[in-house]
């Protein structure tokens, strides 16, 4: 079932690939330098490598994350040719890369955790040479409702019209969670609307659903156009996060500052997750640590363009990844600048 669905991104991918395979030199063991005048990472003689890197949809704040990464990483290694595409998000960016149709991409830890030993929606179809690049940044939930509704909590849902993104995603799973820890029967107790925020957003507006649920990193633009349109954001309360960390390993508290969003006058309370960059174990191991160590060395250049890289470490890279294993290469240039 799982290759079925990701067939169609698939042949996407393999039409990036063929539109892009002249843009390296394989016969070179140099590179252009790039427009903001580096030189290229060389390594002597490698054979080419082409890294397909799946995001998410092509509205969201994960799909110039990863054109960004991609991007660096073509054009600073000499011998990787690499291109992100945009997809249905983190579980089929992990069947993707289980499959071998990708190669590295991004996810929530918790859906890392679940491909990897094979539970949830990935039961039955474990991948158990998944391996960690990096811990990125937490992505919060934010549950967005209209000032009509009535809506003061999460258990208020109950009866309401509630988008949960499309059925089987991560933010599905956010919802199932978070709805069940506030003592929902989940998805039985609200009126659910399998339809992804970028739909959502729209009905929002007109008042035709009541609320939505977005895991992103802040600000995202669909959680602006909301709250620009007579709606606001959810507070999630101890008492639920605390359950959450009982059950999952995963879960940390984060506040989304007043004035992240228009109207928005208060500091917000809400769960997140760290986003995990992961590849395929059979990745080899000097590519792998050319991939961390470019990304590391140009972090800041990356955070200039893109908000959530902002402020990343490689010191905060190795923790809250829910035990998942890194990459060989991966850990040799961690060790390599002392992080472990």
């Amino acid at each position: 079932m799982k290759k079925i669905l990701s067939l169609a991104l698939a042949a996407a991918m393999t039409l990036s690939l063929l539109a892009g395979c002249g843009s390296k030199d394989s016969g070179s063991s140099t590179s252009s330098a790039n427009s903001g005048g580096a030189s290229s990472q060389t390594t002597g003689t490698h054979d080419p490598v082409t890294i397909n890197f799946p995001t998410a949809s092509a509205s969201g704040a994960l799909y110039a994350v990863g054109a960004a990464i991609t991007n660096l990483w073509d054009t600073e290694i000499d011998y990787v040719s690499a291109s992100s595409q945009a997809s249905a998000g983190g579980i089929e960016n992990l069947t993707l890369v289980s499959e071998g149709e990708a190669q590295v991409s991004i996810a929530i830890s918790s859906n890392c955790y679940q491909c990897l030993n094979g539970t949830d929606s990935f039961e039955g179809y474990a991948y158990d040479d998944l391996k960690v690049i990096a811990g990125l940044y937490f992505n919060p939930n934010q549950v967005v409702v209209t000032e009509k509704s009535g809506i003061t909590s999460l258990a208020d849902v109950a009866g309401k019209h509630f988008a949960v993104a499309a059925a089987g995603s991560s933010v599905e799973g956010e919802c199932r969670n978070h709805f069940t820890a506030a003592g929902l029967t989940y998805p039985d107790d609200i009126q659910a609307e399998y339809i992804d925020f970028t739909a959502a957003a729209d009905m929002l507006a007109n008042g035709t659903i009541d609320g939505a649920w977005i895991m992103s990193g802040a600000p995202a633009a669909a959680v602006s156009q909301a709250l620009s349109s007579g709606c606001k954001l959810l507070n999630i309360d101890d008492a639920i996060i605390s359950s959450l960390q009982e059950q999952y390993p995963w879960y940390a508290p984060l506040t989304i500052p007043a004035g992240t969003y228009p109207n928005q006058d208060e500091d917000i309370q809400t769960s997140a997750i760290k986003m995990v960059m992961f590849c395929r174990g059979d990745l080899d191991e000097e590519t792998v640590y050319q991939l961390t160590k470019t990304f590391w060395e140009n972090i800041d250049k990356l955070g200039d363009s893109q908000a959530n890289l902002k402020g990343l470490t490689p010191e905060e890279a190795v923790k809250d990844i829910a035990d998942l294993p890194l990459h060989s290469g991966a850990e040799k240039y961690y060790t390599e600048i002392g992080v472990l």
